[in-house]
């Protein structure tokens, strides 16, 4: 629909007073706005679109759903609004893939069309059945907006892309029964078959505070039943987009762990437990190590949500996908013509510690490596930087890098106060530019000439004084990232669970694209997602730094920086 450019832009302003972001919870909540639903932006703004990262060429897209491999292709479907760059209209959109990294945009699979999605196709699932069949489970909101499970199949299994999905009449497959929220009740996970042949699967609800994995179990995929109690619950408010799965540790015999996972709508964020599940009584029992809230471990610290895993069987992998809000306003998103990206595809495995998940970008990303720029053992002393050149755009860059700590005796004590909260707020408290003993050191990323635009991704370490290691903070500090107005530039932040005091060094990998920071510490220990914004550092006039602030001189082993290309999304 043509809209006054008047008008428009009355609203936007409008808009950015309403919608700026300024906390935790609203970077990530769904609006709907009603009068946007159809503004389609004349001209898309890509200046800060990510190159390699995956999303569509306009509009606002979310959750991951349905994440597969099959007969030899990937298969993306995640929600998007067709028609505008806002939360609404939302439907599976579908892209296919050879390698994860290129990627062919399909039409929409599923719609809403029928009495039992009428009012929305939400999040869901897809399961390979033993006759080689796909099925996609979905959450659709019926005439009576209740929140009810349905079916997909693909039309024609000879079309190696699944382009068209059939909905049967029998859905919904499961409903609400008495005594189940019927407005919080969504997010099927893939299902699983135990050895007595019965499907499992778990529906994410509430029972007012409390969160619960709602357990279902059907012979046929048909008609599903509730099983006698949930498989998991938590007093954290709603569980969106449950994840439930097996992994293993490489080289590790007895290995074998599942894991379950869920978003709390509460914080918007992710945390999950890993533990023994018995076929036999459908109990799962986290190992008792393990916090069960939002103390819990995370996938990633940062801006990551609505993730989803499925099992690369070409490559006996489990494969982690997560969506990435933007962090700037709704007005920003209608006027650029774009919102939401996905964080890039990590293998996922059990650390051979037993203690927690590692996860790494698919070495398939590697193929985009262009330009090479190596450093090595180069003395970064307190109080100093440098800048790493000879790339030809570190705003779309991957770079790996190993820092060897020279003097851990100047490590700070950790602050005993600290043990009762978690990393963002010790980050908050010392955070990229204030001096420290042991860091802060690491990465400058997407800098202005006059560093007064620049995003942090750093360490810090701290002595403790009940015996145990080191503590290592790992923090993305984006406080510093951009000129721009209505941003919301949290400081993310997880702790390492590394020994330094055995190598006195600490691996980073950082994944920069534009709008989108990915940091890896530990060799996969630890993940950060960050969205930011420069208004200076776009382009070729971004640069990259190493910095130290701390009183010990730091050592940069051996650093590797890499040109990305993008990707191929068409």
């Amino acid at each position: 629909m043509a809209v006054r450019t008047s008008w428009t832009w009355a609203f936007f302003l409008l808009l950015a007073t309403m919608a700026a972001f300024s906390l935790p919870a609203a970077a990530a909540t769904h609006l709907v706005f009603a009068d946007l639903q159809s503004l389609q932006a004349e001209h898309v703004d890509d200046t800060l679109r990510t190159g390699f990262h995956f999303q569509p060429p306009k509009h606002w897209i979310n959750d991951p759903n349905g994440v597969m491999y099959y007969k030899g292709v990937y298969h993306l479907f995640y929600q998007y609004n067709p028609k505008a760059a806002v939360w609404g209209n939302i439907v599976w959109a579908h892209a296919v893939s050879t390698d994860l990294v290129d990627w062919v945009m399909l039409e929409p699979a599923i719609s809403p069309s029928a009495p039992f999605d009428v009012n929305g196709c939400w999040s869901g699932s897809a399961t390979v059945l033993p006759d080689g069949r796909p099925v996609i489970m979905y959450t659709g909101i019926n005439e009576q907006d209740q929140q009810v499970q349905n079916v997909a199949y693909p039309k024609d299994l000879s079309d190696p892309y699944l382009r068209e999905w059939v909905k049967p009449d029998y859905n919904p497959v499961i409903a609400p029964d008495a005594g189940v929220n019927a407005s919080a009740f969504r997010d099927p996970t893939t299902a699983w078959q135990g050895p007595d042949g019965v499907w499992r699967l778990v529906i994410g609800t509430k029972d007012n505070h409390r969160g619960l994995a709602a357990l279902y179990r059907s012979r046929d995929f048909k008609r599903w039943a509730p099983a006698r109690r949930a498989l998991h619950s938590g007093d954290t408010g709603m569980w969106e987009c449950p994840d439930f799965y097996p992994v293993t540790s490489p080289g590790v015999d007895s290995g074998r762990k599942h894991v379950f996972k869920v978003s709390l709508d509460l914080t918007r964020y992710e945390y999950y437990t890993f533990g023994d599940y018995d076929y036999a009584t459908d109990t799962y029992v986290p190992d008792p190590s393990l916090a069960d809230g939002n103390e819990g471990l995370r996938y990633d610290y940062g801006n990551f949500y609505a993730s989803k895993t499925f099992l690369d069987a070409g490559k006996q992998r489990r494969v982690l996908w997560g969506w990435a809000n933007e962090s700037d306003s709704t007005a920003d998103d209608v006027r650029k013509g774009w919102a939401g990206v996905q964080a890039i595809p990590r293998k996922i495995w059990l650390a051979p510690d037993g203690k927690q998940l590692m996860q790494w970008p698919v070495a398939e990303i590697e193929s985009l490596r262009g330009k090479h720029v190596n450093i090595t053992d180069k003395l970064v002393r307190g109080g100093s930087y440098f800048e790493v050149t000879g790339l030809t755009t570190p705003a779309q860059a991957d770079v790996e890098a190993s820092f060897q700590v020279m003097d851990l005796g100047k490590a700070e004590p950790f602050d005993p106060a600290w043990r009762a909260v978690d990393a963002e707020t010790v980050c908050a408290a010392r955070g990229a530019d204030a001096k420290g003993g042991v860091g802060p050191f690491g990465l400058w990323v997407l800098a202005s000439d006059e560093l007064k635009e620049r995003t942090a991704v750093f360490f810090r370490v701290f002595k403790r004084d009940d015996g145990a290691k080191h503590a290592i903070l790992m923090c993305n500090d984006p406080s510093r990232s951009s000129y721009a107005d209505n941003l919301y530039k949290p400081t993310f932040a997880g702790f390492v669970d590394v020994d330094i005091a055995a190598t006195g060094k600490i691996p980073l990998r950082t994944l920069i694209d534009h709008s989108m920071v990915e940091s890896f510490g530990g060799h996969g220990k630890t993940a950060i997602l960050s969205r930011v914004y420069p208004t200076k550092a776009v382009g070729d006039k971004a640069r990259l730094f190493v910095f130290n602030n701390g009183e010990s001189d730091v050592k940069v082993n051996n650093l590797n920086a890499y040109d990305m290309r993008s990707a191929k999304i068409r």
